[in-house]
């Protein structure tokens, strides 16, 4: 499924939407180019599990960011990453499947570590403030919390 948003506000919403029925130990992974609106998405994702979104950063010089909401929020930043093997050495796993939902910017660099089951999002720029954000579900899972999502946003 894609859904366009026409500005800032529209991706903080689409992301709040989808936090607001994401359960623990779920798997969100963003890709898109330098610019594209990550970190944009993670501030409404973060919002909609009841985080700040001012406090959201890209958690670019440590890779992992831990924030504490209605669940658990490990936000990954890849961009540094050098080798998919430096992520293995840090655990990543304990995240990924541990008390908490991972959403993780860069997501292609997990290379062979990409978790087949998870909610895969590209975004792509189609203008200054237009995204065209694309949902690729790795099970039935993932199938119904998209539906669910749209369902609340409208979009």
């Amino acid at each position: 499924m894609k859904i366009i948003s026409c500005s800032r506000n529209e991706t903080l919403a689409i992301a709040k939407s989808l936090a607001k029925n994401i359960s623990s130990a779920d798997i969100i992974g963003l890709f898109g180019e330098l610019g594209s609106g990550k970190t944009v998405f993670v501030k409404g994702f973060a919002s909609g599990l009841g985080i700040q979104a001012e406090q959201i950063i890209s958690p670019t010089f440590v890779l992992i960011r831990q924030y504490r909401g209605r669940l658990g929020l490990f936000h990954f930043d890849l961009y540094r990453l050098d080798s998919p093997d430096d992520i293995a050495k840090l655990g990543y796993e304990e995240y990924l499947y541990g008390e908490g939902v991972s959403i993780i910017e860069w997501a292609q660099r997990l290379g062979c570590f990409l978790p087949k089951e998870m909610l895969k999002i590209k975004i792509k720029i189609l203008g200054k403030n237009k995204r065209c954000l694309e949902f690729l579900p790795g099970n039935k899972h993932y199938e119904r919390l998209i539906k669910k999502t749209y369902e609340n946003t409208g979009y």
